[in-house]
């Protein structure tokens, strides 16, 4: 059986299917190998993955298609020549299967959902794979049980940073917003946040996607590629970019300075977020309620996640796209 280091050894253990990334470039860098089963520390539970998401994060770090200054510093984080976790992944729902000795939190047979990036220096990648540890003080919590587990893994990435830049953004009750890139997975989340502080929502997308939006609640929506999009920009309180600096069109620019005086213009791309474990079990609660409901695009099995990346490549998904790991 081969191992990460490219050796075989004969010995009998645990072992489960991972997707490793074997360097930094296109989704075909991505390959699923047998590796060790990992054993959970005294503080750790492990966790049975059932379905894990593709975020344009985990795209982002595969690719690192950056100009040299940046792409240096992302690998002196992240490793140099490939990540160093060769194990990506950031979100998972599944089941508790071990636990350390000294866990009280969890069970083994505990429903749980988790995110594995704490905080901007605290990262625990590795859920494109049958099982991961996490420590039970992570982000970490038991699964709704009125959410499936597909459903709670579709809530932690978008929920989390639309969570964070919603607060960063000052949105007050009876505000007028604009959402830019709605249909995604930040900007869904965004989006319902936002209605759930009681603003009105003007929700800027594609036109195949204003029945997602308005569903979710969105007052008015604007088609980024229709010819008359600019003119159709009132005043806003707030301006939500919800996609990043490297995509930009016409009447995104333009809401840049569609503001009322005071107004605030923030994108996804203005600093690093840092969530707190209070808005991760913030979220997942709405989710369990039904006030924060989970978009998903489509769903791809564990050994079809060259595929899956070359979709979230493309960047017009709506909401979330899953990975089956564990029936």
């Amino acid at each position: 059986m081969q191992n990460l280091n490219g050796q075989y050894s004969l010995s009998e253990q645990s072992l489960m299917n991972a997707v490793i990334c074997t360097k930094y470039g296109a989704p075909e860098v991505l390959e699923l190998q047998e590796v060790k089963t990992p054993e959970p520390k005294d503080d750790e539970v492990r966790i049975r993955i059932h379905f894990t998401s593709v975020t344009a994060s985990d795209s982002l770090i595969r690719g690192l298609e950056f100009p040299f200054l940046p792409r240096m510093v992302l690998q002196m984080i992240f490793g140099f020549g490939k990540p160093r976790n060769p194990i990506m992944g950031m979100v998972c729902a599944g089941v508790v299967d071990k636990v350390g000795k000294n866990v009280t939190k969890f069970k083994v047979g505990d429903e749980v959902v988790a995110y594995g990036s704490k905080s901007p220096t605290k990262r625990r990648f590795g859920s494109y794979a049958e099982f991961i540890c996490l420590p039970e003080d992570w982000f970490l919590t038991k699964k709704p049980s009125s959410i499936s587990f597909k459903e709670a893994a579709a809530i932690p990435y978008g929920g989390l940073i639309a969570d964070f830049y919603t607060e960063k953004a000052g949105i007050q009750p009876g505000q007028k917003v604009l959402i830019y890139g709605a249909s995604g997975s930040i900007g869904t989340a965004a989006l319902q946040l936002a209605k759930h502080i009681g603003v009105e929502v003007t929700a800027v997308c594609s036109a195949r996607n204003f029945g997602l939006v308005e569903y979710l609640g969105a007052d008015k929506m604007i088609d980024y590629t229709s010819p008359d999009a600019v003119s159709q920009l009132e005043e806003y309180d707030v301006v939500l970019d919800a996609v990043g600096e490297t995509k930009t069109s016409d009447v995104k620019e333009a809401s840049k300075h569609a503001l009322r005086d005071g107004g605030r213009y923030v994108s996804v791309d203005n600093g690093t977020p840092n969530p707190k474990i209070t808005s991760f079990m913030k979220i997942i609660e709405m989710a369990g309620k039904g006030e924060l409901k989970p978009v998903i695009d489509r769903t791809f099995s564990l050994t079809d996640i060259v595929e899956a990346h070359h979709y979230v490549d493309r960047g017009h998904k709506k909401g979330n796209v899953m990975i089956e790991v564990n029936q």
